[in-house]
């Protein structure tokens, strides 16, 4: 009879290990792009830039709202001029500037703080993004007894207790030549993490937390679906963007 319970406590150990590597897989962040052109890592970068402005993102899904779109906007021109790669021109700032303009060239400033006209750059290109997808909570369940799916089942999953929550977004992405108003490239970008604790990924965005609406998600696996699907918009434009428009 001992011998018996020692080779059952063996048997459901060796379970739960199994279980934990189950869950580890669950919690790695994954990404899709399509086509696959922006998945590898970039290289370092000190070569020619290529000019581009950002649009305003157009928000369609149903779980999204203006700011989160404003908000995911910013996060992407942080990470295209963290790349090294862009030289990104402000557009939503551009009354402001001619404002700035207009007083200088008024005679109103003072003397020595005049502002040179006639030197705003432009852009080669024109990046725009459509959220069509934002499920903060796709699927989740409790990972202890009782709870959804074979984590909820599973040994390591009683020990947890804890909430399992799945999460992803994505990203209609276009890049537009604003000389011909021709699309030279577009793609889907989706960023998907499930976890219930861990680091949270940094690539391009380095330690730059959300702001605004998209704080309610920090240190959730929305976070996490965000920075998946960001990171890897920065790559396919990037890698898909043709050599001849690195120019600056």
């Amino acid at each position: 009879m001992k011998r018996f319970f020692v080779i059952f406590c063996a048997g459901y150990f060796i379970c739960g290990l199994l279980g934990c590597a189950s869950l580890q897989q669950m919690m790695q962040p994954t990404a899709q792009v399509e086509p696959t052109a922006g998945v590898q890592a970039l290289p370092p970068y000190s070569g020619p830039k290529a000019r581009v402005a950002i649009a305003d993102f157009e928000v369609k899904a149903a779980k999204a709202t203006w700011e989160i779109g404003s908000g995911l906007r910013e996060m992407l021109i942080t990470a295209l001029i963290n790349s090294n790669r862009f030289s990104v021109v402000e557009r939503q700032a551009l009354e402001a500037v001619m404002r700035e303009q207009e007083l200088s060239a008024s005679g109103a400033a003072e003397e020595g703080a005049r502002i040179e006209r006639g030197k705003i750059r432009t852009a080669d290109l024109i990046i725009t993004a459509a959220v069509t997808e934002f499920e903060p909570q796709a699927s989740g369940g409790r990972a202890g007894v009782g709870g959804g799916g074979s984590i909820g089942r599973g040994a390591l999953g009683a020990l947890l207790g804890g909430a399992l929550n799945k999460a992803h977004m994505a990203l209609d992405i276009r890049v537009i030549d604003t000389s011909t108003s021709e699309i030279i490239a577009a793609t889907r970008v989706q960023g998907q993490a499930s976890d219930i604790s861990g680091a949270i990924m940094a690539g391009f965005l380095g330690s730059w937390g959300l702001g605004g609406e998209l704080s309610a998600y920090a240190n959730t696996p929305m976070e996490k679906a965000i920075r998946v699907c960001i990171i890897n918009a920065v790559k396919y434009i990037a890698q898909t963007i043709p050599a001849n428009y690195y120019k600056y």
